[in-house]
């Protein structure tokens, strides 16, 4: 058996010509606005206030600014294969193109893992924020239905069973997916307006409240554990910040949806990344500037921040802006993980009838109700904490193999037309792939014992069906390689 038999860079171009099962209609802003979709989100409404209160204090910005740095790297490497080859399934079909079969697996399996438990993350945020909104024109959710089970919801003395509001919006947002891309996508870029413009009127009515002294110490001492305070602290933040930059790796499953991806899908994951770094530098600065990094480890965090800066009008506004902007983010994430799903169904890793499309709607709908079921089960009752860490190494573990990718790919194939190159690659790569292989090392080592049953479980499937029924192996060698 061939582990690391590999598709053909020249076939997945020409697949990606012919295959017309999946409708070609995002342009560069629909590809830009979807990029920002999925970013701006838990990072900013809710791991802002997480990271700085038990993690880096004020310089929850430095932790913002490593995993930007990071993500920079890997988006270049991202751009230079999505433009090469602009099929679904993103690190998984680039893995598969230049380290064969078993390394598509693997991460291809992570990404399931990443998209899934992401979209579960972004849902327990969002219920936080619909369930204190509600409460502020006075409809009460009742505690036990307003979080995870054994979680006390903010203004609640019994630990909640099960998290409806989270179910509902997967409910939701899997229905809006199953019904087509464009319209997901128009309903999406609705969506990022909305929450780029209350994020931009947090940034510029709030400055004018920060006060100076909340930001020392910057980087306050360590306390001696892991993870908390001083420069383990800042580093740690950063691995889980990065949770809120794996948007841009998003987009790159949507390429077999793209119109010219070749020039399009550069532009929608480098455009977004530099828009949302930049965001979230500026609303971490002032939400430590307003008020005691101590004070901001709660559900609402930059709601909260507004009412301590005096903005108490502004409040249900952010609560508004940021129950839109997750909507959002949950729409990318399980956009993201269906097309995965469907890409290793398509080369026979997965069951075929994971791969239907629907006739009308041209999206992959069987994939898309499956996924929302598992998913809005977990929502219902998974704390987030868990589920951030979890989605940050799968991420980290895919931006690794990409950079790696893309290395590989130039020396077997340096021939190659690539419509966009990664500059100053033979840096460029390397350094994508050892700075996102730090921040996995920063990570809890309670999030590294889950990858490797999540692990475990994917090469128990790959042994017993997925190896037996590739398509790979069902062709001649030089099919392959």
């Amino acid at each position: 058996m061939n582990l690391f038999r590999r598709k053909s860079v020249t076939a997945l171009q020409a697949e990606a010509t012919s295959d017309n099962s999946l409708k070609r209609a995002l342009g560069a802003l629909n590809l830009t606005t979807l990029g920002i979709g999925a970013i701006i989100g838990t990072g900013i409404f809710v791991l802002t206030g997480e990271v700085a209160a038990q993690n880096a204090g004020p310089a929850v910005v430095l932790s913002f600014i490593f995993a930007g740095v990071a993500s920079v790297f890997a988006a270049l490497c991202y751009s230079e294969f999505a433009s090469l080859i602009p099929m679904a399934g993103s690190a998984y079909t680039y893995g598969y193109a230049t380290l064969g079969e078993l390394i598509a697996w693997i991460i291809g399996w992570d990404l399931i893992l990443e998209y899934a438990l992401g979209a579960v993350t972004v849902a327990i945020g969002w219920s936080g924020y619909v369930v204190s909104f509600l409460r502020d024109v006075g409809i009460q959710v009742p505690c036990e239905l307003a979080a995870a089970h054994g979680v006390l919801a903010t203004g609640c003395t019994v630990p909640a069973v099960f998290n409806l509001p989270a179910v509902i919006i997967i409910a939701i947002v899997t229905l809006l997916l199953v019904v087509g891309i464009q319209e997901s996508a128009n309903v999406n870029s609705a969506i990022v307006m909305i929450k780029l413009a209350v994020v931009l009127l947090f940034i510029f009515a709030a400055a004018k409240a920060v006060n100076p002294a909340n930001w020392h110490p910057f980087i306050p001492p360590a306390t001696g554990n892991r993870g908390e305070f001083g420069w383990g602290g800042v580093t740690t933040g950063a691995g889980i910040v990065f949770f809120a930059y794996i948007g841009f790796d998003a987009v790159s499953t949507a390429a077999q949806e793209a119109k010219n991806p070749q020039r399009d899908m550069p532009i929608g994951i480098i455009a977004s990344l530099l828009i949302c770094t930049l965001l979230y530098i500026a609303v971490s600065a002032i939400a430590t500037g307003v008020m005691s990094y101590k004070q901001l480890n709660v559900p609402d965090p930059i709601a909260v921040a507004a009412d301590a800066a005096g903005l108490g009008w502004m409040s249900s506004i952010i609560k508004l802006g940021a129950i839109a902007g997750l909507s959002s983010v949950i729409l990318v994430m399980l956009l993201g993980q269906s097309r995965v799903f469907y890409s290793m169904a398509r080369d026979g890793l997965l069951p075929a009838v994971v791969n239907k499309v629907h006739p009308k709607f041209h999206t992959p709908y069987i994939t898309s109700i499956v996924t929302g079921v598992v998913v809005a089960f977990f929502a219902g009752i998974l704390p987030i904490a868990d589920a951030a860490n979890l989605v940050s190494i799968g991420t980290l573990l895919a931006f690794v193999i990409v950079s790696i990718g893309v290395l590989v790919l130039r020396v077997r194939e340096p021939d190659l037309k690539r419509a966009f190159k990664t500059p100053m690659v033979w840096a460029v790569a390397p350094l994508g792939a050892v700075s996102a292989a730090y921040l996995m090392i920063r990570l809890p080592f309670e999030t590294w014992i889950r990858l490797v049953v999540w692990f475990v479980i994917g090469m128990i499937i790959y042994w017993t069906y997925s190896i037996r029924h590739s398509n790979l192996a069902k062709v001649p060698a030089a099919a392959g390689d």
